[in-house]
């Protein structure tokens, strides 16, 4: 397609619409007729029935009466199809001096869009009178003037038309004078005074007559003038025009004081007899507001703005006077040329707004156009901007169809402001612009719409409950109720997640708010999704997801796992003499139910049997030895360890730790817990061997041979019944590491047997037992097994 193409598709559909018109303007319009003057409310035509439409076929399609002048003239009656009066009517008003006085109007069927053209005649009455311009007309006659003459006299003027219009002229009785009538080429008649006997200045100077104007209407009406007759002295030459028919072409734009035409006449006679007047013979009312005749020259000038459209054309009648009374006519005809100086007009019929914004093809407006001037400059060329969703199309009798091109949009344009230029092909072209807003009213097809996709929402555990916790947020781009969003909860897939007990929606703001007091250490997050729905017919929806993440509190303490503090009888660890320095006396384990710097645990040693003796590694809870040990260390020491989290504020516990100290774990240092009475009385008896050694030293070497005796035979005993000796103190049956900082990360169980009958006071084994091993038959090998078990922890 070249660039040219395509840049007038509206006016290809203007020349569409003239060729229509074309087509149209053959077709007979119906015709009414009407007396002037009739009451309004009177009846006309019955309108349906010429139309071959129903009563009810004219209200269905919105029939209506427009005017060609847009006056209320007439009007229909819907309910019975019946076209009436709507005022009365006035047809000198309405048509002034033309004839017929023809109305035209058209009948719009607005749906399936159909216009139908009539006229309605006004008929003319008889109830306007003749009248003359003057109330008395002055004719000077020669007294030498021959039987016969003709003496022109001025008409009268009567509003009525046709036959209501003047008919006839005559004159009282005299014996000198009689009136002959005589038609214009327009049809109006005029009177000529005839001279049927000579006058005789010196008998009578002066003569009055009266001269009637006839109607031709039933009944009659008259009106009179009188006739002023000076009869003259001999004036033997009469005022001769130049040219008995002057012609003048004016524009109608022409300004006020244009010299239109200069009529002349010449006199033979001099002195009063030569001397010339120029005077309106004849001036009716336009003519005398219109131009002015200059009496000395017989300028025509232009005294009132012309208009085409209200008059096209003038006939004036000049009379050439002289002194001597003798006169001459001559005829003016001004033709007035069109100009373009009437803009298009535009009528908008009926406007459609709002439009719904899925509706397909859809009339919006339908008006009509017009141009008051004539020929090339009252053709018309209708169009609208094109960069909107609108069409033109042409109807009949210059109407114009606005319709949609195909369904809008409302959230891309809600309102659409259509301009429609009217230009004619005149020059200078003249253009009429009419702005027509179009609402475009809402369907629901547009989904809420969330700002997030997903949303995560952070909450301290421990809150209060109602705590606002967060919100989510959709949009709808429609409007009203289809815009009103409410929110919801979605039923979750997860059936161990208490959902409504945990969280609340508000359903008009999408505020989020917790129903309870949240543990982080029972749920950590959660998840869910929030549906939004709009309140549309039908309502359209969307979802969101929403993980609700707890942040941990310092809510839990340090729990101590090893050893541990419920125990029936406290732990003891055994710790040999020879240990150096730093050697690992035994792990404080602990755990913390928080997380995060909350779950940080730090140990520190409150409290010695022997301070310096011992120290705990900070971070991994640790025991070791600070030094070497030495004989003069006591058998038996108590720690006290606090374990304290890194929260805010932070949370302790202590644990209580028993060490002994032993020579080596091949001798019995820890008897069992039944041996305990004996051991105190042999303390006590060793006291008083002591004494009795200070006072008798026989006595003393007999004790002491009599106790190793003793010892001697219950070790044999023993070893023969295969019973291992047993420390003092219960074991823990599992341990676990959870800290990861340098011990074993399982729970072993080690099975000692110290041998009463070894001389060097060696292990007998040393080996790992499974724990569901050692709790099932721990029973059993501690009754019939003298192998000592005890758990320890490396």
């Amino acid at each position: 397609m070249e660039a040219g193409e395509g840049r007038f598709p509206k006016q290809r559909q203007v020349l569409i619409l003239l060729l229509l018109m074309g087509v149209q303007a053959g077709w007979e319009p119906h015709r009414y007729y009407v007396m002037e003057e009739t009451e309004s409310g009177s009846f006309v035509a019955n309108l349906a029935k010429d139309l071959g439409l129903g009563v009810r076929d004219l209200a269905a399609r919105g029939a209506r009466v427009v005017s060609e002048d847009n006056k209320p003239l007439l009007q229909l009656d819907l309910q019975t199809g019946e076209l009436i009066l709507n005022e009365k009517l006035d047809r000198e008003e309405l048509c002034g001096p033309t004839d017929p006085c023809v109305m035209h109007f058209q009948v719009l069927l607005k749906k399936t869009t159909e216009v139908f053209r009539a006229e309605l005649l006004v008929r003319d009455i008889n109830d306007h009178s003749p009248e003359f311009p003057e109330r008395e007309m002055t004719l000077k006659i020669p007294e030498n003037s021959p039987p016969g003459s003709v003496f022109p006299l001025k008409k009268a003027q009567d509003l009525d038309v046709g036959n209501n219009n003047v008919q006839n002229y005559n004159i009282g009785p005299n014996s000198h004078f009689h009136v002959s009538t005589h038609n214009r080429e327009d049809g109006r008649k005029y009177p000529e005074l005839v001279l049927d006997k000579e006058l005789d200045r010196e008998e009578q100077a002066e003569l009055r007559l009266t001269l009637t104007a006839l109607d031709g209407g039933s009944p009659h009406r008259s009106g009179t003038v009188q006739i002023r007759i000076l009869v003259l002295d001999v004036n033997d030459n009469a005022p001769e025009f130049a040219q008995m028919l002057y012609e003048a072409q004016v524009p109608e734009s022409s300004p006020v004081g244009s010299l239109i035409v200069k009529v002349s006449a010449r006199d033979l006679d001099t002195g009063t007899n030569g001397e010339i007047s120029y005077s309106l013979f004849y001036s009716s009312q336009e003519i005398s507001k219109t131009f002015e005749l200059s009496s000395v020259s017989g300028e025509i000038r232009l005294i009132e703005k012309l208009d085409f459209e209200t008059i096209s054309a003038f006939e004036l009648d000049i009379e050439a006077s002289d002194g001597g009374g003798l006169s001459g006519k001559c005829s003016v005809s001004i033709k007035v040329l069109d100009v373009n100086d009437n803009s298009p007009e535009l009528t908008i019929s009926s406007l459609t707004s709002p439009i719904t914004e899925n509706s397909p093809e859809t009339e919006v407006a339908l008006f009509r156009i017009r141009d008051r001037d004539s020929g090339e400059n009252g053709r018309m060329v209708c169009s609208i901007q094109d960069d909107i969703p609108f069409v033109l199309k042409p109807s009949v009798e210059n109407y114009y169809r606005l319709v949609t091109e195909g369904a809008l949009d409302r959230e891309t344009t809600a309102e659409y402001n259509i301009t429609i230029t009217v230009t004619d092909l005149g020059t200078p072209r003249l253009k009429t612009e009419h702005t027509i807003t179009v609402q475009v009213s809402d369907v629901n097809d547009n989904a809420p719409a969330f700002t997030q996709s997903s949303y995560t929402l952070f909450v301290r555990e421990n809150n209060s409950p109602a705590l606002h916790i967060g919100s989510v947020s959709a949009t709808d781009r429609d409007s009203g109720t289809n815009a009103q969003v409410t929110y919801s909860l979605l039923p979750t897939h997860d059936p161990h997640l208490a959902l409504a007990s945990l969280v609340s929606i508000n359903a008009d703001s999408g505020h989020l708010f917790a129903l309870r007091s949240l543990d982080y250490e029972a749920l950590r997050a959660f998840e869910f999704r929030v549906g939004a729905a709009d309140r549309g017919s039908p309502a359209l929806s969307s979802d969101a997801l929403v993980r609700v993440v707890l942040v941990d509190d310092n809510d839990n303490a340090p729990f101590v796992l090893y050893p541990l503090q419920n125990g029936s009888a406290p732990c003891t660890e055994l710790l040999p003499r020879q240990a150096e320095a730093g050697s690992l006396v035994t792990k404080v384990v602990a755990v913390d139910g928080d997380s995060g710097q909350n779950a940080w645990l730090s140990y520190q040693l409150l409290k010695a049997t022997e301070p310096g003796l011992f120290g705990v590694w900070a971070h991994n809870g640790e025991v070791r030895t600070a030094r070497l040990l030495s004989e003069r260390d006591a058998a038996r020491h108590r720690l006290l360890v606090l374990v304290k989290d890194n929260g805010e504020p932070p949370l302790s516990a202590t644990v209580t730790l028993h060490v002994l100290l032993v020579d080596g774990f091949s001798q019995p240092y820890l008897p069992l817990p039944e041996a305990a009475p004996e051991r105190a009385q042999a303390d006590s008896l060793t006291v008083y061997l002591v004494i009795a050694l200070a006072s008798v030293t026989s006595l003393f070497l007999f004790s002491v041979l009599l106790l190793v005796a003793v010892r001697l035979c219950r070790r044999r005993r023993a070893a023969s019944e295969g019973r291992c000796s047993v420390p003092g103190g219960r074991f823990p049956g599992h341990l676990v590491d959870v800290s990861g900082t340098g011990t074993l990360s399982q729970s072993y169980q080690y099975e000692v047997c110290l041998m009463g009958g070894s001389e060097s006071n060696e292990f007998k084994f040393l080996k790992p037992i499974f724990p569901s091993i050692l709790g099932q038959d721990s029973g059993r090998k501690l009754e019939g097994n003298p192998t000592f078990q005890s758990n320890l922890s490396f």
